[in-house]
């Protein structure tokens, strides 16, 4: 056969296809995974927010916050115990006239830039295990 009737690729065409995937995959892989992170960080800030109105309403109905010692272990809701993506823990240590709600980072957001949200029954919003040159700031904002 003569050489200009062959088709195909030559091994150092593939070569360069290859490394250019490598390229790509190596930039957007990691890109992505923050999509999902910060993601996952809206929906535990949702989270958080959700569960201070329900405290706020029932400290509407009751005159003051609800407690484990006075409504039992199981007197926050379970609905409210984790956010969607099951990426965050909510917790929440109160007595009758504060609280404070935590969403801790679990099972893909271990690790997380943001670490743990933290919200206070007079809206002071806060961060826990932050990543050196992230502030409580950028965590909330975005």
């Amino acid at each position: 056969m003569p050489p200009s009737s062959q088709r195909g690729f030559t091994l150092i065409e593939i070569m360069i296809t290859v490394a250019i995937v490598g390229i790509l995959s190596a930039v957007a892989i990691p890109s992505y995974q923050e999509y999902i992170r910060r993601g996952a960080r809206a929906e535990a800030r949702a989270g958080l927010l959700q569960a201070a109105q329900w405290m706020e309403r029932a400290a509407t109905v009751t005159g003051v916050y609800p407690t484990a010692a006075s409504n039992g272990a199981n007197f926050f809701p379970t609905g409210l115990g984790t956010v969607p993506s099951n990426r965050y823990a909510i917790t929440l240590a109160s007595t009758a006239t504060t609280f404070t709600l935590t969403a801790t980072p679990q099972n893909a957001q271990l690790g997380d830039k943001c670490g743990a949200f933290t919200l206070t029954h007079n809206g002071i919003r806060s961060n826990t295990s932050l990543a050196s040159g992230t502030t409580s700031a950028d965590c909330w904002n975005r």
